[in-house]
């Protein structure tokens, strides 16, 4: 069966970096469009960022600059570099995948979910 597990949450100061990995097994890989959103206590799931097969990647604006997403055919993972985290970052984060490319920013787009990691930036 598919799983993604997802790993590199933690607890960051503001200002800091934090490196999100997500391992998927029980699928081609490099067939999957890639995505990772997340979500904050009472707020509905939101798109963080996508990345296609191909490789082109598309960002929230708020995000924009300061996330990078990236993939690695060859490990079956894929990765969030954040940088210059800001409090409003906390969220507990998950992976996604889907062959799909309609509602690529929304959570109904995608077949398979990791269990989702915390990432907590303190102010």
């Amino acid at each position: 069966q598919v799983q993604l597990v997802e790993s590199g949450g933690g607890l960051v100061q503001a200002g800091g970096s934090l490196r999100l990995s997500c391992a998927a097994s029980g699928l081609t890989f490099s067939s999957y469009n890639m995505a990772w959103f997340r979500q904050a206590p009472g707020k509905e799931r939101e798109f963080v960022a996508r990345i296609w097969t191909a490789g082109s990647t598309s960002y929230a604006d708020s995000v924009k600059g300061r996330f990078t997403i990236s993939r690695d055919n060859a490990k079956n993972t894929v990765n969030l570099q954040m940088n210059s985290l800001r409090p409003e970052d906390t969220a507990v984060y998950y992976c996604a995948a889907t062959k799909g490319i309609v509602l690529a920013t929304m959570p109904g787009g995608y077949d398979y979910w990791g269990q989702g990691t915390q990432v907590t930036v303190s102010s």
